[in-house]
């Protein structure tokens, strides 16, 4: 089992990654990209990293993710990188696009019907993702800075303070919940950008599908639920009111569910 270390490497002094358009990849995950009068634009909005190490990732999560939740992850590192360009945060210079695809492609690896589960979802997600990570090649410091933005997505407050990675993570995520989890980043991307990231991810009921993941996967072992955590109040809240304070809030979010 991986072990977080104590390592505090910044995230930014690792040399530039290309990103290349994956219109042919997006087709067969999605159907055809959607296109508009800004057809450049909206195919380098969709771009996801074009290395082998991003292929496997989608490899591994594709089969063992609901859609929806798959949808969100890959939303998620759409949405961190609109939030870095609204903070002038420049790839190869401030943040590797390898390891924050990477982090938030997997930041729900927790709840993937394949896994132990038997931590709480953040850190069982941490632990497998950062495994993976050194099976494919990365080296031990950089697959820690992606075990700390999965294992504290979650951590409002905390996570904004431990480096780059881990406030692009948390940003993104929040910003796929429309406002809910917080985040000062709502305006990252106009109508338009949401509409074509949506039109090729849909929401598919995405906070019940998740919410419903990971309720399942804490209901598993009272380790992966304790009180105060999010696991543990989702299953709380679900048994005294039938739904979490969390869907209910997303109603009236920016995406309305």
């Amino acid at each position: 089992m991986y072990r977080h270390g104590n390592i505090l490497t910044k995230v930014g002094e690792i040399a530039t990654v290309q990103v290349r358009t994956v219109t042919a990849t997006l087709e067969d995950m999605t159907g055809p990209i959607p296109t508009d009068q800004a057809g450049a634009t909206t195919a380098d909005l969709l771009a996801l990293p074009g290395t082998p190490l991003a292929e496997a990732i989608v490899d591994l999560i594709r089969p063992v993710e609901s859609q929806s939740v798959f949808n969100h992850s890959i939303r998620s590192y759409l949405f961190a990188r609109l939030v870095a360009a609204r903070l002038a945060l420049v790839v190869g210079r401030d943040y590797n696009d390898d390891l924050l695809f990477a982090a938030c492609a997997m930041h729900d690896l927790g709840v993937a019907s394949d896994g132990p589960h038997s931590q709480r979802f953040e850190v069982e997600g941490a632990d497998r993702a950062a495994e993976f990570l050194i099976e494919h090649g990365t080296p031990a410091a950089d697959a820690d800075e992606v075990w700390q933005a999965i294992a504290l997505h979650t951590s409002s407050g905390i996570a904004e303070r431990r480096g780059t990675l881990c406030l692009l993570v948390r940003e993104g995520v929040a910003l796929d919940f429309g406002g809910p989890l917080g985040g000062d980043h709502l305006e990252a991307l106009t109508d338009a950008q949401a509409d074509a990231v949506h039109a090729a991810y849909p929401r598919l009921e995405m906070i019940r599908s998740l919410t419903d993941a990971i309720v399942a996967q804490a209901a598993k072992n009272p380790k992966n639920a304790p009180r105060y955590a999010i696991p543990g109040e989702f299953i709380r809240e679900r048994e005294t009111f039938g739904q979490t304070r969390l869907e209910h809030a997303c109603r009236s979010s920016r995406w309305g569910d």
